[in-house]
């Protein structure tokens, strides 16, 4: 019993079967291939990918255990080619000795590199081991094809605040794992308050929960109060992975919040990833990104505003800044929008590596020496400023190869109507003076 309580409250209350198993109920109710794989014992290679805390280890662990199968667990952050071919000899032995398969759960399966993923190939082609991975990252983009391929992918989410609840509930009355001999309780006020700052990790919850309880007892008391769940969830920050998975969705969410035309979602998840510590600057850049690619010409003053907040932001740093750019959201969010410019931009830059170096014709060279002008350099060009309506109508600005080419098209919104219009009258001179 003593051995056990010097474990972390994590590991102590760590489920052994699935009716135990808080969460993921997508993929593991009566019916679902995974549940019934693991009900009847039947193993297969996996990958799970989830956040912290959403139970990738148990569940592995909890797999070996039904399976009746030796669980074999290394850390991609620790281990290396020599480990996995330990891991392996060890497989081959238990399975030579014990006539039992092996499970190798790979914590942090993205940190491996390519040879070392595909150190696992042929084991797991051979039935020497069966590969379960976990992995905070998208599979697609951190795991090998050739590992994809052999090993079917399961999500798992981020734990409920129900789910958090009753995990905590049990941690606190049961007498055995839990801290049910230490008679520690707590108002639900102070359970909601622990739920939520665990932001779905069920590890950070129970670590949070041990801490409070430990500052408790050192008191003399049996209580966790307002004032030690203060003093333990100060400072906690919200599950983000800075540049990962997670850190992408949540700046797409924000662009198409702004695209769509919604103010209220984007203003959200720009505080989301306020609150979880993204770097400023990065947001501001992405803004501004936004004002050119989403409304454009439509409302050219939402650059300006773009740029403004980031200059803010840069002067004024953090908290005070974040409101120039709370500000540059929700106006873009507001503005009429066109990707009209941002369409024309991908066209015309899909022709400049299409055609090559086409030549620059020679009534729009420049002529600042007596040779240029001997080779008819600018000969014939048209000073729009002399035109009427100071416009050379007819005159081609493009190579000679690409006369005529449109890629531009101004939306019909904001202050790109009127460009559109001016743009079709210009046109119709074009055509007057061809005929």
């Amino acid at each position: 019993m003593q051995d056990v309580l010097f474990k972390p409250l994590a590991d102590r209350m760590r489920p052994l079967t699935l009716d135990q198993y808080a969460g993921q109920m997508h993929i593991l109710k009566p019916g679902k291939p995974l549940y019934e794989a693991i009900k009847s014992g039947h193993l297969h290679s996996m990958i799970f990918w989830g956040p912290p805390g959403s139970g990738k280890t148990t569940l592995a662990r909890i797999i070996a255990q039904y399976s009746d199968a030796e669980f074999i667990p290394i850390s991609a952050v620790l281990s290396g080619v020599k480990d996995i071919r330990d891991a392996v000899t060890q497989a081959k032995q238990t399975q030579r000795d014990k006539h039992k398969p092996s499970v190798l759960f790979v914590d942090e399966a993205h940190r491996f590199n390519k040879s070392q993923q595909d150190a696992f190939l042929p084991h797991i082609e051979d039935g020497t081991i069966y590969f379960v991975g976990a992995t905070t990252e998208n599979p697609s983009f951190a795991l090998n094809n050739a590992l994809l391929s052999r090993a079917r992918v399961y999500v798992l989410n981020a734990l409920t605040a129900e789910d958090l609840h009753t995990l905590l509930e049990h941690a606190l009355n049961d007498k055995v794992k839990g801290l049910g001999a230490l008679e520690i309780s707590m108002a639900d006020p102070i359970k909601q308050q622990f739920t939520q700052a665990a932001d779905g990790d069920a590890r950070r919850l129970l670590n949070l929960l041990e801490i409070a309880a430990e500052l408790a007892t050192a008191h003399g008391m049996k209580e966790i109060t307002a004032d030690f769940a203060g003093e333990v969830l100060s400072g906690g920050v919200r599950r983000f992975d800075n540049q990962g998975e997670e850190f992408y969705n949540q700046i797409s969410a924000l662009h198409k919040s702004v695209r769509g035309s919604s103010p209220d979602a984007a203003l959200y998840w720009l505080c989301r990833m306020i609150d979880a510590g993204c770097d400023l600057s990065y947001l501001a850049r992405r803004i501004v990104r936004m004002a050119s690619e989403d409304i454009g010409n439509a409302d050219p003053k939402g650059l300006e505003i773009a740029i403004n907040a980031w200059v803010a932001q840069e002067r004024l740093g953090s908290p005070e800044g974040e409101l120039s750019l709370a500000q540059a959201v929700v106006y873009l969010a507001c503005a009429p929008k066109s990707n009209a410019v941002y369409m024309a931009y991908n066209t015309a830059m899909q022709a400049a590596k299409q055609h090559g170096s086409l030549p620059v014709p020679v009534h729009l060279k420049n002529a600042p020496t007596a040779l240029m002008k001997t080779l008819d350099y600018g000969k014939e060009y048209r000073y729009a400023h002399e035109e009427p309506e100071a416009y050379a109508a007819g005159e081609n600005y493009f190579p000679v190869e690409l006369k005529n080419s449109r890629y531009y098209y101004p939306a019909d919104r904001g202050l790109e109507v009127k460009i559109g219009e001016k743009l079709k009258h210009l046109r119709e001179l074009d055509n007057q003076s061809r005929k």
